[in-house]
């Protein structure tokens, strides 16, 4: 009797197990990624019981646990979690002494990726002042533009990049911005030097860190405007400590020696990259700037185990030739985004770099997704268990007017199964949409209401997905006028407008069009019509 039972219900557990292979393959990984999700979350409340509730406070708390830890290597550096800690109280005491920074100020930052990026930018969250990062490539109109619409009083410059500023300097004054440059000397009378200040005062904690509220904002972070010049996204203390989960979440430990090239002015590198190594207690090996031709021997240098990459890194380092330290790393994981099919396998197959983790987030809210599973193409999954813990729609869209598809009563459409939708999440206490610094349009063109019942709200991303029978997502393409290139989304109206400002130029299109040997890389096309 008891043999004829346990048969039947091992051969039950075998049918359902035959039956979870065949129809939903990937049951155990969102379920494993779904506990895994919660445990963080348990563990972020109870850091938050104990006070460390902001990205400061996360890396203090490192900084304490481990200060001999290396945090961030750079070319011959080495700084350790202490030496970055005293090295920004330096920055916060000189600011606050010689600048009269204080909490609510807001601060532009124009630095190149290097240690006292870090540790201008801590130093600055020492004082409770709200950071915008500048983009290292603006000149000019661009450049002015981004100072004044997130409505710094005061401007940090890396020695290297006071010449960006030269052009735009008489406004700056008449708008009275306060212009620091990090260096030992000042270059003009219209900065004053930084550096030297810095080295002739104390490193000491700061006895009164300002209280800050969680639902504030943290951060100004710029994205290509697709009308017009780049939108400045405030980037809330929330949102800051969700992406700090990033390579936690991609199966990263405090062992792990991570590779950051990318630009410190865009999320990626500084609230994914620099975040996620102080989440996990983990060591930086920090680039000036991404070099090809480097790449491998840093990695071999410094033992590095994990890399973070934008597509176009991975297309750059496979038109490299072959060199001995692409294949003598010791590079166990690349995490990032916006990785190709085609380059995912030639990737894999070159470098031999068996662990990809592609993923899928937004500068302005906390919708984010994470392909956890080998499979190759997706940037995440739309199982129960993810949508449980992250909810999302795709919903139908008009490609001619570029907005969602409504019904006769008003509501939405979600999309079908392999059908392009544009993502859209419900905006809550814990989705934040804090909105564009002085652009109350754009910001209120990002916001959805009456969804599918009347007072509903949800942030739409302008991203169009496909959904596949198997749960799997893909990036389809972006809603609106800007085209790839170089690892930046540009808008075509302000290359337009920048066109136009030459005299000669009656007329200007600008469009993006794929070049056929460049891996679907966007290029701008230009048709004017000279003045006779």
């Amino acid at each position: 009797m008891i043999t004829v039972v346990f048969g039947s219900v091992l051969a039950t557990l075998l049918a359902l197990l035959f039956f979870q292979r065949n129809t939903y393959p990937f049951f155990w990984d969102d379920l494993f990624y779904y506990l895994k999700l919660r445990r963080y979350t348990k563990t972020m409340r109870a850091r938050m019981r104990q006070g460390i509730t902001t990205y400061l406070d996360n890396f203090l708390h490192q900084a304490r646990k481990n200060p001999s830890k290396p945090f961030i290597i750079f070319e011959n550096q080495t700084l350790t979690y202490r030496d970055v800690d005293r090295r920004s109280n330096r920055f916060a005491n000189a600011l606050r002494t010689e600048g009269s920074l204080k909490q609510g100020d807001i601060v532009a930052l124009l630095m190149s990726n290097e240690p006292d990026f870090v540790a201008v930018w801590l130093g600055l969250c020492k004082l409770g002042c709200e950071v915008a990062f500048l983009n290292g490539h603006l000149k000019a109109g661009p450049l002015l533009h981004c100072i004044r619409i997130c409505g710094a009083e005061t401007l940090v410059v890396g020695a290297d990049l006071v010449c960006s500023v030269e052009e735009v300097l008489p406004d700056l004054k008449k708008d009275n911005v306060g212009m620091w440059v990090v260096d030992h000397s000042s270059p003009s009378e219209d900065f004053k030097s930084l550096l030297d200040k810095v080295e002739n005062i104390s490193g000491e904690a700061l006895s009164d860190l300002p209280k800050v509220d969680i639902m504030s904002n943290f951060l100004f972070i710029f994205t290509s405007g697709t009308t017009g010049l780049s939108k400045a996204a405030r980037v809330g203390h929330l949102k800051a400590i969700a992406s700090m989960a990033f390579f936690h979440m991609c199966g990263a430990t405090s062992d792990d020696i991570i590779y950051i090239t990318l630009p410190l002015y865009h999320m990626s590198a500084s609230l994914l990259g620099i975040g996620g190594c102080i989440q996990l207690g983990a060591t930086c090996v920090l680039k000036k700037k991404f070099s090809a031709r480097q790449f491998w021997k840093d990695c071999v240098k410094h033992n590095v185990t994990v890399v973070q990459y934008i597509g176009e890194l991975c297309r750059y380092l496979l038109k490299h030739p072959i060199i001995p330290e692409e294949r003598a790393h010791c590079v166990r994981m690349a995490a990032g985004s916006g990785l190709r099919s085609d380059v995912w396998k030639e990737f894999i197959a070159r470098f031999g770099i068996n662990k990809i983790r592609e993923g899928y987030g937004l500068t302005e809210a906390s919708i984010g997704f994470l392909n956890y599973t080998d499979e190759v193409g997706p940037i995440g999954r739309a199982s129960y268990f993810n949508k449980l813990s992250m909810p999302f729609e795709l919903l139908r869209y008009d490609p001619q007017t570029q907005e969602p598809v409504r019904t006769d009563s008003g509501r939405c459409i979600r999309a079908q199964a392999k059908e392009a939708g544009i993502l859209v999440a419900p905006l809550t206490a814990m989705n934040q949409f804090l909105g564009y610094a002085g652009n109350k349009f754009q910001s209120e063109k990002k916001v959805l209401r009456d969804v599918f019942k009347a007072g509903d709200v949800y942030f739409n991303t302008g991203d169009l997905l496909l959904h596949d029978h198997r749960d799997f997502l893909y990036f389809n393409d972006r809603i609106g006028d800007t085209f790839r290139w170089k690892g930046e989304n540009v808008s075509t109206t302000e290359v337009s407008e920048v066109l136009g400002l030459l005299d000669f130029i009656q007329e200007v299109n600008v469009y993006g069009v794929t070049i056929p040997g460049l891996w679907n890389d966007m290029k701008v096309e230009q048709v004017w019509l000279q003045s006779c």
